[in-house]
């Protein structure tokens, strides 16, 4: 068998010395834009850019590989690019092993400089303040609906939404020890503790579940005490060494979480974005409905409406919309300047590549 095998490998090390060439090949041009880009004071990293890259190449591809396979490969060559230029610092809810960790690079790749922060609101004043270039927030999720702290912080804070990242939840449940016997307290962020809650019920009925600031913290303190236990991806299992007590917890098997990625300056139309504004209405009878006629109007699709209390004890709200489309793009535009007629508050939180994940 080796003696079949060993022409192959050799044909494979052959291709490995070309793909590095090229890769070498590429980084330096790489640098030479980068030079153009500092001298025009442009920004190093476009996320509309790359997506527009892994779109062409997953188009070029015959096979074997799946585009999900190109979009990481590229992904990673494009942020050790990037990376010649200038690390990028993006802040993350943390301790490490954090789902929005693991959106952050996906996002971003692995060659950039990631920060762990103790809380969303750390996390906004990281990029607030340009300790961070960007940061990565949870925006909602499928079973448990928005992040509230999220919503109120985007409201609160001039803040500019440049990416997005969809990720799918696995919960698991990790602990130092293996098996489930023994566990006084389940800790995990509340809203995996709700995610979680049927198995929990039907499994761990009796045992206590511990609210923290996030899975990856939960994680920490189990990987300190046999008697703790933590919900957390598998990231968090290996940073931690923590055995998995059992897999995919999850009540809901479709379970995904979309994270927003927070940057200073806008991004171009891609032909496949989405637009996130925050609005308010005088409180009349038919105010909404005025809202949003601009929208069927100008044929403009909305992807999400919520609401939130504006917290004025007077039984106002905000809106939370997403609508298909790039404010650059004409029917958004209209939309968008008719839109601002009807509005008691208007704020535009920016136009981003929709997620191909």
């Amino acid at each position: 068998m080796d003696q079949d095998i060993l022409p192959l490998r050799e044909q494979i090390d052959a291709i490995d010395l070309e793909i590095i060439a090229l890769l070498n090949r590429r980084a330096r041009l790489a640098q030479e834009i980068g030079e153009h880009k500092q001298r025009m004071q442009l920004p190093v990293f476009r996320p509309e850019r790359e997506r527009e890259v892994i779109r062409k190449v997953q188009g070029a591809s015959g096979g074997p590989l799946h585009d999900e396979g190109i979009a990481a490969i590229w992904r990673e060559v494009m942020a050790a690019c990037r990376a010649l230029e200038a690390r990028e610092k993006v802040a993350f809810l943390g301790p490490a092993g954090t789902y929005s960790e693991v959106a952050a690079r996906r996002f971003f790749g692995a060659s950039c400089d990631f920060t762990p922060c103790q809380d969303f609101d750390e996390v906004f004043r990281a990029q607030l303040s340009g300790a961070a270039d960007y940061g990565v927030v949870a925006v909602e999720n499928s079973t448990e609906g928005a992040v509230a702290r999220t919503m109120d912080l985007l409201l609160a804070h001039p803040v500019r939404i440049v990416g997005e990242v969809n990720l799918p939840i696995h919960h698991n449940l990790l602990r130092a020890a293996s098996g489930v016997d023994g566990i006084r307290a389940v800790l995990a962020h509340p809203q995996a503790l709700s995610q979680c809650r049927l198995w929990l019920d039907a499994n761990l009925p009796h045992v206590e579940r511990r609210a923290v600031a996030s899975n990856a913290e939960g994680a920490r303190l189990a990987a300190e005490d046999d008697g703790l236990a933590a919900i957390a991806g598998e990231h968090a299992a290996a940073l931690y060494a923590l055995h998995v007590a059992a897999a995919h917890i999850q009540d809901e098997a479709q379970n995904r979480t979309r994270f927003a990625v927070l940057g200073r300056r806008p991004t171009v139309a891609t032909g496949h974005d989405r637009t996130s504004l925050i609005l308010a209405v005088p409180n009349r009878a038919g105010a909404v409905v005025a809202m949003l006629r601009p929208l069927a109007e100008h044929g403009v699709s909305m992807t999400r409406f919520e609401s939130r209390p504006a917290r004025s004890g007077a039984w106002e709200y905000y809106f939370y919309v997403d609508i298909q489309g790039h404010a650059d793009d004409a029917p958004v535009r209209a939309a968008l300047e008719a839109l601002r007629g009807h509005c008691a508050y208007f704020k535009d939180l920016g136009s981003y590549p929709v997620s191909r994940d």
